[in-house]
């Protein structure tokens, strides 16, 4: 087990060595310059080659991302073209609200979205299982963000019962912290919450048909202890999964979340450096993104070792 945990964490610093090369191929090459925003409308071919050469954009690829590599494995994520400030400090100013907003988006779509797989699964064919699947349809198809509006119009603008856009830390109090949050990791979690229940669904349909099922409930076993403690154990493995999987939905959903609620997260900082081009936060925040997904995959692959015992190679 040890030798399956040492190679599972051992292949990840392959997989980040791709993800930093890509993500700095990306955006080397990409349209746009800078030194040229740095510089304004009225700057001179020349003003902004004095620019570009300040900022070391001038350089050749392979100089520069053996600096930045020298950098990264060094904890140094770079300085932000624009504010001057170390991007750690930027990224370390921007955390909370993100680990926030994914944290509550988390337990509401698993707290919500697999007893109603387990249910639609338990009543299959029954209206209970099509209104489910309805309402699971539904969050794969509606935008992120045509939630987001709608939800902010109802229950901010016209009821008033919740705040409309900012973030409040948790210092402040816990309702203020949770009451900014609520709307956003709604408008975050439905399509969150439709594909764990389709999951759950799908997988509980297929454990319930078991024999050791129906012994269960010959042996006189309530519904309540066969489906949530038998059924839902031996399905919890493809659940796991792609509560994973999902953590690249609320990754690139938080994004546009924040966007829309005004939240001063990572993904607000994102799109705000994407629109002044600050590569150097770019690059920090997405690379940043890519280390957290990976080690949720990684952490997924030990549970699997507590989930079944037969992985040990």
């Amino acid at each position: 087990m040890l030798g399956y945990i040492g190679r599972r964490i051992l292949a990840t610093i392959p997989v980040m060595a791709v993800v930093g090369l890509f993500v700095f191929s990306l955006l080397y090459f990409a349209p746009g310059d800078p030194a040229a925003i740095i510089a304004g409308d009225q700057a001179t071919p020349d003003d902004v080659a004095r620019i570009r050469a300040s900022l070391g954009l001038d350089r050749p690829f392979l100089v520069r991302f053996g600096e930045w590599s020298w950098q990264i494995l060094h904890g140094d994520l770079g300085t932000s073209i624009f504010t001057n400030l170390p991007v750690t400090t930027m990224i370390g100013q921007r955390v909370q609200p993100t680990v926030s907003l994914m944290l509550v988006t988390l337990v509401l779509a698993i707290v919500v979205a697999v007893p109603l797989g387990v249910v639609a699964a338990w009543k299959a064919g029954s209206l209970i299982d099509r209104l489910v699947m309805g309402l699971a349809v539904l969050g794969f198809s509606v935008p992120v963000f045509v939630v987001g509006y709608v939800l902010a119009y109802v229950f901010a603008l016209e009821l008033g019962w919740l705040p409309v856009q900012g973030y409040t830390p948790i210092e402040q109090g816990l309702w203020p912290w949770f009451s900014n949050l609520i709307l956003p990791a709604v408008t975050l979690g439905l399509v969150y919450i439709a594909l764990i229940a389709r999951v759950t669904r799908a997988t509980m349909l297929d454990v319930l048909s078991q024999d050791y099922v129906r012994t269960a409930r010959a042996k006189g076993l309530g519904q309540g202890p066969v489906l949530f403690i038998h059924a839902l154990k031996n399905a919890a493995v493809p659940i796991v999964t792609v509560i994973g999987i999902g953590i690249a939905l609320l990754i690139g959903g938080a994004v546009v979340t924040e966007t829309v609620f005004a939240i001063p997260g990572l993904g607000r900082l994102t799109v705000d450096a994407i629109l002044r081009r600050d590569y150097p936060v770019i690059q920090g925040v997405v690379l940043l993104f890519s280390f957290v997904y990976v080690l949720v995959n990684l952490a997924i692959d030990l549970f699997y070792t507590l989930l079944d015992p037969r992985i040990r190679y």
